[in-house]
């Protein structure tokens, strides 16, 4: 008698194996990439409101280096610029806020790390 038994069929398609990676298989992360589909549709749910961009709403064109009230509000408590995820700045003004955070900084007004 082998180590298989006798009566027992193995399903098509498997070989004997787990259902983990591999090709054929279902992969390990078969029903995560599902799930998140189905969340991004809900992502603009009546919940969830849309920042908009602060330099936008004022009509602000140029972002002055000098202006440290401003500039510190979008950098983080160590001295690391914050992203337009986290500040809700738009793309054209981010690379504005990010010249005048290095400018201030090259002239010591805002320091390259906080301890």
């Amino acid at each position: 008698m082998n180590n298989r038994s006798e009566g027992r069929k193995e399903p098509a398609g498997r070989g004997g194996r787990s259902s983990g990676g591999g090709p054929g298989g279902r992969g390990k992360f078969a029903g995560k990439f599902r799930r998140r589909m189905e969340k991004k549709d809900d992502v603009l749910s009546p919940r969830m409101r849309k920042k908009t961009c602060r330099f936008c709403e004022e009509k602000v064109d140029a972002i002055d280096y000098k202006d440290l009230r401003k500039i510190e509000r979008l950098v983080s408590e160590r001295g690391k610029m914050l992203s337009r995820r986290v500040t809700g700045v738009c793309a054209r003004h981010q690379r504005k806020v990010e010249d005048a955070v290095k400018k201030a900084r090259i002239i010591a007004l805002l320091p390259y790390l906080k301890s």
